[in-house]
């Protein structure tokens, strides 16, 4: 009778312990989740690169509108949700695909950049009270304690300049105050990291260097995402202001050409830049292949035959819509809020914490467990306090540094 009454009180004693402990847990959870949303709401909260863009060019979506991240459709930004993941300023990127290097390809081109320049304003003017154009760091800081989302504009890929470097000018006189060089394929500017069409990688053109050294005179940042190695080298060596890499993620986590090397973010690094992480699952993480979806896309690839060649829009549309299908029904394997941290960990311990920062690719493909849209940026915020980043750093990470930078370029620029 004594050993089963011994037997009962241990096992209260047990519970008891473990109930306690779960109880500690869970408050200590709570609490390191109000610090770290202190924190967020705190600081400066800069994301380097969306394609949302292309959605403001559509009639059936409104970016003023709250949009249900569970349908599809949705986005991953709306000005309702940028609120609610305390995001500040935005780069949205006027992007246009690489296609043909002929006068009617840069026409089309500069016609369809123009047509997102003047979406991003219109949003602007349809929604003063909620978000305004930005074209410098103080305007991001002032509108940061207004209470308002700042509205930068980046230009992804050069291919829209075309031959005419006057157009580097006009574009900034428009807003843009960043240029990513190229995008998936090579153009006049420079050789692209994913283009397999020419095996040799010619780096940056002279044409590309005259580019460079505008962007420098204006003070226009120079971005080297998606740029070849040998590109990237070029840029380095011609340029007078530091550069950033607006969405690109640390080669040796995951081996893709896409992805900066070491040597590279050392060289960014010295250089004064900055490299934003990004959001895209194969450049974060590397996944498992899936047979079935490769198959599926090979058969999109046969029917439409390469992006560049393909000159309507509609037809365009359609078969971004067809590639979304075959994702949805072969879905990849999603990287995590944790993988993404483990880039900016070791980027940190790389060249420290001056030279990293977020560029989510919302809209173009960026899409991780755990921070699925802007709504769940906090999260992010969540998991470096969880790693013990002091509230200075946070702050560099999220703006800081991307904002020094900017103002560099600035300071060169009006030398």
């Amino acid at each position: 009778m004594k050993e089963k009454r011994l037997t009962a009180i241990v096992s209260v004693l047990c519970i008891s312990v473990i109930w306690g402990t779960s109880c500690s847990t869970k408050q200590d959870t709570e609490a390191l989740r109000a610090e770290a949303l202190a924190i967020h709401n705190r600081v400066l909260t800069v994301d380097t690169h969306s394609d949302t863009p292309l959605r403001l060019l559509r009639e059936d979506w409104d970016i003023g509108e709250r949009h249900d991240p569970s349908h599809r459709g949705s986005g991953k930004i709306d000005l309702p949700r940028m609120v609610e993941g305390g995001l500040d300023a935005e780069f949205f990127a006027a992007f246009v695909g690489q296609g043909e290097r002929t006068s009617e390809g840069y026409s089309r081109a500069k016609e369809r950049a123009m047509q997102m320049l003047d979406a991003i304003r219109k949003m602007c003017g349809d929604y003063p009270h909620l978000v305004e154009m930005a074209t410098s760091p103080d305007d991001a800081y002032r509108l940061e304690k207004e209470g308002k989302r700042a509205a930068f504009i980046g230009m992804e890929n050069g291919y829209p300049i075309g031959k005419d470097l006057s157009l580097v000018k006009e574009f900034y006189e428009k807003g843009v105050r960043y240029i990513t060089l190229c995008h998936g394929g090579d153009n006049d500017i420079c050789d692209s990291s994913t283009d397999r069409n020419n095996p040799e990688d010619n780096g940056l053109s002279d044409f590309g260097k005259k580019v460079v050294a505008e962007c420098n005179r204006l003070g226009i940042m120079v971005d080297i995402s998606h740029v070849s190695d040998k590109s990237f080298s070029d840029v380095l060596k011609a340029t007078k202001a530091p550069i950033i890499a607006s969405h690109s993620s640390v080669r040796t986590l995951c081996d893709h050409p896409r992805n900066l090397s070491d040597e590279m973010i050392k060289a960014l690094a010295s250089n004064g830049g900055v490299i934003q992480i990004c959001f895209v699952s194969s450049f974060v993480k590397e996944t498992k292949p899936n047979p079935e979806r490769e198959k599926a896309l090979d058969a999109l690839r046969e029917k439409y035959g390469p992006r560049r060649e393909i000159k309507d829009e509609a037809v365009l549309e359609k078969m971004r819509e067809e590639y979304m299908e075959v994702y949805e029904n072969y879905p990849r394997e999603r990287a995590t809020v944790e993988d993404l941290i483990d880039h900016v960990d070791y980027v940190v311990k790389l060249v420290g914490v001056d030279h990293v920062g977020f560029g989510t690719d919302f809209d173009g493909g960026g899409d991780i467990e755990g921070c699925s849209d802007v709504s769940e940026l906090p999260n992010l915020t969540v998991e470096l306090v969880r790693r013990g980043y002091s509230e200075e750093e946070i702050r560099k990470i999220w703006g800081g540094n991307l904002m020094r930078v900017f103002r560099k370029v600035v300071e060169v620029a009006e030398k």
